[in-house]
């Protein structure tokens, strides 16, 4: 099974460091997908994965830490098995992208929403992405 097919989360896949997740948060542009606020930033690739995400519930918006886990849980997977519709655009240069995605609702989701949101992002950060470099 080649990489582009494989549904893993791996460690490099995830955005860490304060410097930046700071970066990402100053610099990124953003959109709205329901129920997520994605913010992105394209870096240039060196060892590290193409892709990188972090996942953020707020304590405002979701009170007790069981349920911040839960639905943190729920986004990463919605990713991991989603991550193929990224992946073809982000290969083909010598880019990878930070993507942030905060989950901006009040209380608990169930997976069919999160999963839905994921796909609408994702889908719209290609869509964000191919405009961009015809512009360039």
């Amino acid at each position: 099974m080649n990489d582009e097919k494989r549904f893993t989360f791996t460690k490099e896949e995830r955005v860490t460091g304060k410097r930046r997740i700071e970066t990402l948060f100053v610099q990124g542009n953003s959109f709205m997908a329901y129920p997520f606020r994605v913010i992105y930033l394209e870096r240039p690739r060196e060892a590290l994965a193409t892709a990188s995400i972090l996942v953020s519930v707020p304590k405002k918006r979701v009170r007790l830490a069981v349920q911040r886990n839960r639905v943190k849980r729920l986004a990463r997977e919605a990713y991991r098995m989603n991550k193929h519709l990224l992946n073809p655009l982000v290969l083909r240069e010598d880019r990878g992208i930070d993507l942030a995605f905060i989950y901006v609702i009040e209380g608990m989701t169930d997976y069919t929403t999160v999963e839905k949101g994921m796909r609408k992002a994702l889908n719209t950060l290609v869509a964000q992405l191919d405009k961009g470099k015809e512009i360039c």
